[in-house]
């Protein structure tokens, strides 16, 4: 495996048809991801003292972690109408390699910041609803 670039892991958000096409969030400096998962431990008397886990079972979750500068793209303003409704709508992550995932998400958290003479800039949580698959 090789090294990829952090510029090329994107966030895209769909434009609300189906099948979406993607936008990507423009002025994002960084961005992360993170898979969650809950077990299900079924450990008894003859496991040996050793804990089990049922696999495949639990809850799965992504989260997606991005920040960067504002620029009044469309799509900033689409993740910002879903943070005011609360509403989930389809978004894609993609990497360096040509790889995809693309999942529904509600955004969490959006914070904008700003100094007197700098730009704008703000930060974003997004929390998956329902599977996040390879596409």
């Amino acid at each position: 495996m090789t090294a990829q670039k952090g510029s090329a892991f994107l966030l895209k958000i769909g434009d609300g048809a189906q099948p979406p096409a993607y936008q990507t969030v423009a002025g994002l400096r960084t961005t992360q991801m993170s898979v969650n998962g809950d077990t299900v431990v079924i450990t008894h008397k003859e496991s040996g003292g050793w804990r089990e886990l049922l696999s495949g079972a639990g809850t799965r979750s992504v989260s997606v972690a991005a920040s960067g500068i504002f620029l009044g793209s469309s799509a900033e303003a689409a993740i910002r109408a879903h943070a005011l409704a609360g509403t989930i709508d389809d978004y894609e992550l993609s990497f360096e390699d040509g790889e995809k995932l693309r999942g529904r998400f509600l955004v969490q958290r959006l914070d904008y910041a700003g100094d007197f003479n700098g730009e704008r800039n703000y930060t974003l949580q997004l929390e998956s609803s329902g599977a996040v698959l390879p596409a």
